[in-house]
Parts: C-alpha cells; structure tokens; sequence
C-alpha cells in the first residue's frame, strides 16, 4: 500500500497509535523571521494558489519553506521531494513521498541515523 493511501484509522489501527488533540506536540519556540529570499518567493503565492494544481502550490509554496528551514540549520538535514521511500512493503511503508526531511546533511542518497544505536543506514 503507498503512503497515499494510509489514513489516520489505517495508522492508527497498523501501528497501535492514539491521538493526542489537545496540548502542544511541538514545544514553544521564539519566531524566526523569513529571509528576504523566502519573502520574494512567497510574493508569487496567489499565483500558486490561483492555478490551482497541487504541484504548483508545491513547488511555489512548500519547497521553498523546507528549503528555507533547510538553510536556518546550515544545511545539517538533507531535503527529498518526490522519492522513493519503501522502509516495509508488509506494513505498506512504500511508495513515493512528497517531502521528506532527514537529520542527515547527505543530499544524494537517503539516510537515516537509528535513534538507538546511531547508526547510519541507507534507504
């Protein structure tokens, strides 16, 4: 099953998971000011939104955010778009992903660092 057709019920039942509604699931942060680049971009947005397509709101939209997140932690996390991401085919963890930000800065293959042991592997 691709990623595109899990919803929350499929997860939720798969992985044991429960939702949390109430609280915060990130913790406070202090507001950072987009940068004049991200600013200009940002200027084309009723462009993106007025053609209507999904590909265009995000490229015109998304993309240039992660970028922009992407260059707020000097490029120490590696951006994906439109990847192939198959971690188990059993548990329908498979298909492309729109977006996909990872804690490794390695841009041409995808890495994942195991929280456990720390270990690097190549996806």
């Amino acid at each position: 099953m691709p990623y595109s057709s899990f919803t929350l019920a499929k997860v939720k039942k798969e992985f044991g998971l429960t939702t949390v509604e109430a609280g915060r699931f990130l913790p406070p942060i202090e507001a950072i000011a987009p940068s004049s680049r991200l600013q200009a971009i940002l200027e084309d947005l009723p462009w993106a939104i007025a053609v209507g397509s999904e590909k265009a709101k995000s490229e015109g939209i998304i993309y240039p955010i992660l970028q922009e997140v992407r260059r707020i932690v000097s490029n120490q996390v590696s951006l994906f778009s439109g990847r192939d991401f198959t971690v188990d085919i059993g548990k329908g963890l498979s298909g492309y992903v729109d977006y996909l930000i990872s804690r490794s800065p390695e841009q041409l293959e995808i890495e994942s660092a195991c929280c456990d042991c720390r270990e690097s592997e190549t996806r």
